[in-house]
């Protein structure tokens, strides 16, 4: 210690000052220098993991997309199997009234006006239809032969604005 005395009672207090200032920024140049060094192993391994990170989104999004549009898909499937069931259903009540004679006979007398015999049966005609009638054809659909009116109904039902 009394060696380091004699050697800075030697210098001003300019170059001591100086030399301290040396010392010192090359303390914190080494201390920097070991911070960029951690620095860069940290870099080096975070962008590892990105690369890493970034393989597998890339790997695992066409797999997560299919298996997301099947679900979908099954879904679907299952709405559309459910609608069938429910159509099923109907149908078969349909078939079972059918099956009653009472119900058979309500509905032909409904749409196909059938009478049992000894009832007189009326049909009532809308004047509004009869002369839209006259109009198209230029005579009453009750002036025409039947197989006329039927002809015309085919016609008239393939035209697609009517």
């Amino acid at each position: 210690m009394a060696g380091n005395r004699d050697r800075f009672s030697t210098f001003s207090t300019a170059t001591r000052l100086k030399q301290l200032g040396e010392r010192t920024a090359a303390h914190v140049y080494r201390s920097q220098s070991r911070r960029q060094v951690r620095r860069s192993r940290l870099t080096g391994r975070a962008a590892l993991l990105v690369l890493v990170l970034c393989t597998l989104v890339v790997a695992l999004a066409y797999p997560m997309r299919q298996y997301v549009s099947q679900r979908a898909e099954i879904a679907e499937q299952q709405r559309d199997a459910d609608d069938a069931r429910k159509r099923l259903d109907e149908l078969r009540d349909e078939k079972a009234r059918w099956q009653d004679p009472a119900y058979a006979e309500q509905q032909a007398r409904k749409h196909l006006h059938f009478l049992r015999p000894g009832e007189i049966g009326y049909i009532m005609k809308d004047p509004e239809a009869e002369a839209a009638e006259r109009h198209r054809t230029g005579q009453a659909a009750s002036d025409r032969p039947w197989y006329s009116n039927v002809w015309d109904g085919v016609d008239k039902a393939d035209r697609p604005g009517d």
